[in-house]
């Protein structure tokens, strides 16, 4: 024991007669006079000044504080004495930004800045949502995912792993915000088209959250990102001395189970019933069941599943303008069927029931898809996954792609299979045969999953395709006329939906609310973005798009009796913009 109380020469004794260390100040709670192997306190003061408030991002202005803010803050000396606007601070950043020419390293730089100046990180997203989308968000935020356990540097969510079991509820309360709103959580088994990164997922919540707050107008402090680490099944992840979540076999069944149970218990019971709960990238078995488990009992949305297919019913729906005819003269087919696929086509056959006031299991049969064996056709049935049997119709067994076209001759070809390269240029010239205006949706990501390219569509369809993917394409010239595509992104739809939950009280998800955001979309999209070919609007509206959508699903959840935030506000348009977070920085007294 004597020799572990020994430091260098000095005995614990005479160091402890030593309180004072250089500059006088006094060692009041023993650390710099502790050995290695003793145990010591991490106290802490947060007071919201000097060098306290510079290391703070929620309340950081950087060079922006001025002369009187200085004075009555303790940051006298602790900044040079420039005093720069938000707007030059902003110039400032893009221009360091556009230097760097590996996205990666934009991203990179984006996190470094939430996590300094966390107002100025939103004001620069909200000011150049499409030069930054991409970054912060797919493709770029797929290889930040794959790299995390190298770019970690703090944690910017709550890491749920099997070692919390029986805990749950105690690490929720770790989180320094109470009032959440918005919980986005992943398991990290299919993060985008990348497979199972396990832990490292965790940019996936982190960069949804972003959005939700840029572009839907939600408090930074109201969203929560969330890891549930079950382990991975990534060899190359558990062979990784840096990887950064358990290294073991992913854990299913019923220890998989309880453990996302006793979750779903505690975001309950620590943040009440009006808290969504958004699931993202789990894998397809278990992102059906844990939707179909918890829907009637918690406020959830899987963005792969109803997201994603709202975004594309939006798009649908705008097309129409382009196309001619109702979307039940269409017919579709799929490459894809798991939660994307199935999610899409159930949502296309719920507006077609709708408008036409036909049973849904009619209009189904409009909708075709293929998955890995081919043409999902009744002869299949018993072999197939649940959710997969709602569309296998009377055909006979096709097992290319190319061959389905022919068979079936639709009007809209939509790609979800994470499978890049797979829009051969003779399936869109098969497209283009019997189409004059054939729609093909490539939405796989990130862009080198994608279907096919901008260029591809509308090359091989001779300028005739109406394109949109999921990655961002730039503009293609072809004949003379230049070809914006569109992008069928999520971040159209789960902000302004979110937003429309939260500001009606919404207690459960229901169908409608999805085909309200759809309609509410398409709405938006004017004259002159169908003159270039777009069936979006531009995201530099996005924060009005937002409004009008959130809008139209608090409408909704009010005539369907889901909301509880009563009264109904008068002008739902006008009160979704004034509940919007402002970036701007704040005056200090």
């Amino acid at each position: 024991m004597a020799s572990k109380m020994m430091n260098g020469s000095h005995s614990m004794e005479e160091m402890k007669k030593n309180v004072t260390v250089g500059g006088g100040v006094e060692d009041v709670y023993g650390e710099d006079s502790a050995t290695e192997d003793q145990l010591i306190t991490p106290w802490t003061v947060s007071v919201a000044s000097g060098y306290t408030l510079l290391r703070d991002p929620h309340h950081n202005k950087g060079l922006a504080f001025t002369e009187k803010e200085r004075d009555a803050h303790y940051l006298r000396g602790l900044l040079p004495p420039a005093i720069l606007t938000q707007e030059l601070q902003e110039k400032r950043v893009m221009h360091n930004l556009r230097q760097y020419k590996v996205p990666l390293q934009r991203y990179m730089a984006m996190m470094d800045l939430q996590e300094r100046n966390e107002k100025l990180f939103y004001k620069l997203l909200i000011d150049n949502v499409e030069e930054l989308l991409p970054i912060v968000y797919t493709p770029t935020v797929g290889e930040a995912c794959q790299k995390y356990g190298s770019i970690f540097r703090r944690p910017q969510g709550l890491y749920i792993s099997l070692k919390e079991k029986g805990k749950i509820l105690e690490v929720l309360k770790n989180w320094p915000e109470r009032n959440i709103q918005v919980i986005v959580v992943t398991d990290g088994e299919r993060i985008l088209g990348l497979g199972d990164l396990g832990c490292q997922g965790m940019g996936i919540p982190v960069g949804k959250l972003s959005l939700y707050t840029a572009l839907g107008g939600l408090r930074p402090s109201a969203c929560l990102p969330v890891t549930i680490d079950v382990g991975t099944n990534n060899k190359q992840l558990l062979n990784d001395e840096f990887y950064i979540g358990l290294k073991q076999k992913r854990a299913t069944g019923q220890e998989y189970a309880e453990l996302v149970d006793e979750f779903m218990t505690a975001v309950k019971q620590n943040y009440g019933e009006k808290v969504l709960t958004q699931f993202e990238d789990f894998a397809n078995h278990n992102a059906f069941e844990l939707l179909a488990k918890y829907s009637p009992t918690h406020l959830v949305f899987n963005d792969d599943i109803q997201g994603t297919a709202s975004v594309v019913l939006a798009g649908l729906l705008a097309a129409l303008k382009l196309v001619g005819g109702t979307l039940a003269d269409h017919k579709f087919l799929f490459l894809g069927a798991g939660e994307a696929g199935t999610g899409i086509a159930e949502l296309i056959a719920l507006e077609i029931s709708k408008q036409i006031e036909a049973p849904i299991e009619e209009t189904r049969k409009k909708i075709w898809l293929v998955d890995s064996q081919g043409l999902i056709v009744s002869s299949r049935k018993e072999s197939l996954q649940h959710f997969k049997k709602p569309w296998a119709h009377e055909h006979e067994p096709v097992k290319e792609l190319l061959d389905a076209v022919k068979a079936i001759k639709p009007t809209v070809l939509i790609g979800s299979s994470g499978v890049g390269k797979t829009f051969t240029k003779e399936v869109v010239e098969a497209m283009a045969s019997f189409n004059e205006k054939p729609l093909i949706l490539a939405l796989s990501n990130p862009t080198s999953q994608s279907e096919c390219t901008a260029e591809e569509a509308y090359t091989w369809s001779e300028g005739r395709a109406i394109f949109a993917s999921g990655s961002p394409f730039d503009p293609v010239e072809y004949n003379g006329k230049v070809f914006v595509p569109g992008q069928a992104n999520n971040a159209y739809i789960f902000p302004g939906f979110g937003l429309g939950l939260i500001i009606s009280g919404a207690i459960r998800v229901h169908d409608d609310l999805l085909l309200a955001a759809s309609e509410a979309l398409a709405a938006q999209v004017k004259q002159e973005n169908f003159n270039k070919g777009l069936i979006y609007p531009p995201f530099s509206n996005i924060r009005k798009i937002s409004a009008h959508i959130a809008a139209k699903v608090a409408a909704k959840a009010y005539e369907l009796g889901l909301a509880s935030r009563l009264p109904r506000p008068k002008d739902l348009v006008q009160y979704a913009e004034s509940c919007m977070y402002s970036p701007v920085y704040r005056c200090y007294r």
